[in-house]
């Protein structure tokens, strides 16, 4: 009896053992469980998905495992919309819902069940439950999310040999269900266009979920201040760990990688190295987010004065920034277009730079022609939920053209970034980078910001620096 692997220093598991391995065990079936908290929310979001879609077999894959280095693999992150509407975080995992001939739907997940301790895949297997840890039965599974749950490893067959009705599947998540099924690659982004859409606005509990993160984000923060005297005689590095430890401590991870971006790091949109050194009288753009244990994610930036104090050029672009946001906020309000407060920023941030001779105005004109893009580069924010930029394949015209509802939930994060190779600018405004972002979610008579516990204008954040920073 081989064990599998090629360079293996136990070629082989001998009958003795094998026996051995299968007997002694207790029973862990687990009869204490009780309905998740989120499996009410998460069926009436399945209702709802199911009025889209009457008469169609839908079929939502969690995901697999991805291989890192031979028996290495990254950690699962389980696709959102499979998230959504189970409440659930497997891997190996499928949620369907069949058509009923009143236009309703059945709904039932498959999961990979518990390892049978009458043979030897739970400890040699490669998903043994010796070596991962244990998985709930499907009996235990379903007490948990409300759900009929079956064994996937024959979901493939059952969907090959299902009656045939018009199917859709999430493509790109299980390519050995979506090789299963026969299905349109057209249809079937409508499905994952519709699970976006979905998500567009938040329930209650979704709202307070993201609470949790941001409350947890805004301690990470001011842990991370509190270390920045540690950070200088280090590097980037530091600060990143310093605000993993408080998402792994209070969530399940960060919701996105970290960054730590110091001195001319800070033009880099998406710097994620974080290798550099942290200097004093440099600038630290800090854009993190904390994971909570249901995946949904903070996104808050703050850029702060390494030693505590800004110079003149860096409180002048701060200010701007700030300025920006200011307007931009004032902006997110039920009724309002999408795209308000997105404008509302770029517009002041496109006025700034014609004030200080860096585009030619006048400002309407430049912001016309998107001349402030050379140095705001991004959109003004985005949705925020279980994707840190959410409901990313929503139609257009529910999202980015149309209006907001009370119940979404966005970033507003102007920012200037003067690339330190830029020669269109002063030498002494090369090479910083401000962002300031905020997760406001939309209210009722306007919008609450989620992440107001962090200060954000000049003053109020030397004013905090000089009572944490360490």
């Amino acid at each position: 009896m081989a064990e599998g692997r090629r360079n293996s220093l136990y070629p082989r598991i001998s009958d003795e053992l094998s026996a051995l391995m299968r007997t002694g065990w207790a029973d862990t079936e687990r009869h204490d469980l009780t309905l998740a908290e989120q499996s009410p929310h998460a069926a009436r979001r399945r209702a709802a998905l199911s009025a889209r879609f009457p008469g169609e077999r839908l079929v939502i894959p969690s995901g697999n495992l991805k291989v890192r280095s031979n028996d290495d693999t990254y950690p699962f992150r389980p696709y959102s919309g499979y998230v959504h509407m189970t409440g659930d975080q497997v891997r190996d995992g499928a949620l369907v819902l069949e058509p009923r001939a009143d236009g309703g739907h059945d709904a039932y997940c498959y999961q990979l069940p518990r390892d049978s301790r009458d043979n030897n895949e739970f400890w040699t297997g490669p998903t043994a439950e010796l070596w991962m840890g244990r998985r709930r039965s499907l009996a235990e599974s379903e007490l948990v999310l409300g759900l009929e749950c079956r064994d996937i490893r024959t979901a493939a067959a059952d969907l090959a040999a299902a009656p045939a009705v018009p199917t859709r599947i999430v493509r790109g998540v299980d390519p050995a269900l979506t090789a299963a099924v026969t299905t349109d690659e057209e249809r079937d982004a409508g499905l994952d266009e519709a699970l976006s859409d979905l998500r567009l606005v938040k329930d209650p509990w979704e709202i307070a979920e993201l609470r949790k993160a941001v409350d947890s984000t805004v301690r990470g923060f001011t842990d991370v201040v509190g270390e920045l005297s540690t950070a200088v005689a280090s590097s980037e590095r530091w600060i990143e760990g310093t605000f993993f430890r408080r998402a792994r401590l209070e969530g399940n991870a960060v919701g996105y990688g970290s960054i730590c971006a110091a001195g001319e790091h800070a033009t880099i949109m998406h710097w994620t190295h974080n290798d550099g050194p942290v200097r004093p009288g440099d600038l630290l753009l800090l854009d993190a987010g904390v994971e909570t244990n249901t995946l949904y994610t903070a996104d808050v930036t703050r850029t702060l004065p390494i030693n505590g104090t800004f110079t003149p050029v860096q409180r002048t672009v701060y200010d701007a920034v700030y300025e920006a946001q200011e307007a931009g906020m004032a902006a997110v309000r039920p009724g309002a277009a999408y795209r308000d407060f997105h404008e509302a920023s770029q517009r002041h941030l496109a006025a700034r730079l014609v004030e200080w001779g860096f585009i030619e105005g006048p400002a309407d004109r430049a912001y016309e022609l998107g001349l402030q893009r050379r140095f705001t580069m991004a959109g003004t924010g985005h949705m925020l939920g279980l994707d840190v930029h959410d409901c990313a394949q929503a139609r257009q015209e529910g999202y980015v053209g149309g209006v907001l509802e009370p119940g979404m939930v966005l970033t507003v994060e102007p920012g200037l970034y003067f690339q330190p190779d830029d020669l269109t600018v002063p030498e002494e405004w090369r090479g910083i980078g401000v962002r300031i972002e905020d997760d406001l979610v939309v209210t009722d008579d306007g919008n609450e910001n989620l992440s107001d516990g962090l200060p954000r204008s000049a003053d109020e954040v030397e004013a905090w620096m000089a009572r944490f920073a360490g």
